[in-house]
């Protein structure tokens, strides 16, 4: 399997479960509790892990740098694909969320989608790359013959 097919699959896995947590939460009427937004970092986790893990048995890949990049590289696009899922959810979905997100205690007030979009991208890029470097961390010392992965 090709590199880019394991990101970009583990990528859409991960904006897959941000957003369905996101739903299940808006229809559960829990969106306004910021503090269960931390969740989306298990998904995080679960698609990076996933994505190296898919590489070291797929393609027989264990270099450390490599494996890092594949789970770098799917956290990225993965935030990438939630920016764009929020500016399209608050632009024609629900306006009003802005309003949920200046009413936690992380954003403060007067925001805007721009302020939001390059906030989430700084956060999301930042804890995604922390992600990757801490599970390689498990994996660096995975061997081709070793690849009996948990």
């Amino acid at each position: 399997m090709s590199k880019n097919k394991i990101i970009i699959n583990n990528a859409l896995l991960i904006f897959a479960g941000i957003i369905g947590f996101f739903f299940i939460m808006k229809f559960s009427g829990l969106d306004n509790v910021s503090e269960l937004r931390f969740l989306n970092f298990v998904f995080v986790f679960w698609g990076i892990n996933r994505a190296i893990k898919t590489n070291i048995k797929t393609n027989q890949e264990t270099l450390y740098f490599e494996n890092l990049l594949i789970g770098a590289g799917t956290s990225i696009l993965a935030v990438g694909l939630t920016i764009v899922g929020l500016i399209i959810y608050v632009s024609f979905i629900d306006g009003a969320f802005l309003s949920v997100l200046e009413n936690s205690s992380f954003w403060g007030k007067n925001l805007s989608l721009p302020l939001v979009v390059f906030a989430l991208a700084i956060e999301g890029i930042a804890s995604s790359v922390t992600c990757a470097f801490i599970l390689m961390q498990y994996y660096k010392n995975y061997k081709v013959s070793n690849t009996a992965l948990v």
